[in-house]
């Protein structure tokens, strides 16, 4: 079913996407309690984009649509994050503040991100629309793509308010809405993607433009898509165990990592299919992280790390992510023998 070159395509991809997420997780684990691990979930972002398009780079070489500069461009940056990551496990560096110590590698990782984005976009207009139509990268059924974010947004606060209300603080929900702290986030969230869109990138062309078509064509529309979600959870492993939590309720993080995984990796494919455009999956996986501070009424990352979670979580997460978001498993495009994945966007 697989060419030879398709073969070694995937195992180029696992060994970046995979094999370095771990080798740094070994990292994370000897660095936890002593340094900052704040830059490696941005640089564990990259690897999966990392991984395909060294795979291209290296089996496709004499393909002239390959986009090469916004290739190489992006790999560069990824190593420079890993550097980065390293660094600030091994000479961990901390910069007083009126409002407290910040570590000096999470700082210049911020900047790291955001010149790196601009390079990538760079290279990314000059490759144009021949390259981008021939790799996955052009902008694709605008209306329903619109269609699609804004439906991802109408659920994902839908679920916020369901959530609030079981807990007996719909009126701490109305507080946070009606908060101009909210408002003002929001409305500059379309600058910061822009800014900070590499690492989101980084996971979406991965996982929905590689992986999902791949694994698609071996277990079905559907049976590919909820394969996936497995996968992308357990790649989550060393952030789960040493970031998100701590060690002791890895397993709980882990299991709910991929309990979120693959019901909201059900609506990304359902986006996806729906749009051929890997922009959408970009923009809902930026939206889903940079809205958790928001419902949180934090309006700060710092929210996603140490996080307290327990067993009788995962219920509730089971039930509530499963009727809102992957009960599009049921939708039209995955009842379709024809439907549309990420292959098709490279013919």
């Amino acid at each position: 079913m697989y060419t030879k070159m398709e073969k070694k395509q995937f195992i180029i991809f696992l060994i970046v996407a995979y094999g370095v997420t771990y080798l740094m997780g070994l990292l994370m684990w000897a660095g936890y309690g002593k340094s900052d691990l704040s830059v490696f979930p941005n640089a564990q972002m990259m690897y999966p984009a990392a991984g395909i398009m060294l795979a291209y780079l290296i089996t496709r070489s004499d393909d002239r649509l390959v986009p090469k500069g916004f290739y190489r461009c992006f790999i560069l940056l990824t190593v420079v994050m890993i550097a980065a990551a390293v660094m600030s496990v091994i000479s961990p560096q901390e910069l007083e503040t009126a409002t407290g110590s910040i570590s000096v590698w999470y700082l210049a990782v911020n900047y790291i991100l955001i010149g790196g984005s601009v390079l990538c976009w760079i290279f990314l207009l000059i490759a144009g629309k021949e390259r981008w139509a021939a790799y996955g990268l052009r902008w694709r059924n605008w209306k329903w793509a619109v269609a699609c974010i804004l439906l991802f947004l109408f659920l994902y606060f839908l679920r916020t308010a369901i959530s609030y209300g079981l807990g007996g603080q719909l009126e701490m929900f109305g507080a946070i809405m009606t908060s101009s702290y909210t408002w003002i986030y929001i409305a500059t969230m379309p600058v910061n993607f822009l800014l900070v869109f590499v690492a989101f990138f980084g996971e979406e062309y991965g996982w929905r433009y590689y992986m999902q078509p791949f694994l698609q064509r071996k277990f079905g529309l559907r049976g590919g898509v909820l394969l996936l979600g497995v996968v992308w959870g357990l790649w989550h492993l060393p952030v789960d165990f040493f970031y998100y939590v701590s060690p002791d309720q890895g397993v709980i993080m882990v299991v709910s990592q991929i309990i979120t995984c693959v019901t909201l990796g059900i609506f990304f494919a359902w986006a996806y299919m729906k749009t051929n455009n890997i922009w959408v999956p970009v923009i809902l996986h930026f939206m889903n992280n940079n809205l958790a501070p928001v419902i949180t009424g934090t309006y700060s990352a710092d929210v996603l790390e140490g996080q307290v979670i327990s067993w009788a979580d995962i219920p509730f997460a089971l039930i509530m992510n499963g009727l809102i978001f992957g009960f599009f498993l049921l939708a039209k495009p995955f009842r379709e023998s024809q439907g549309q994945t990420a292959d098709e966007s490279k013919e």
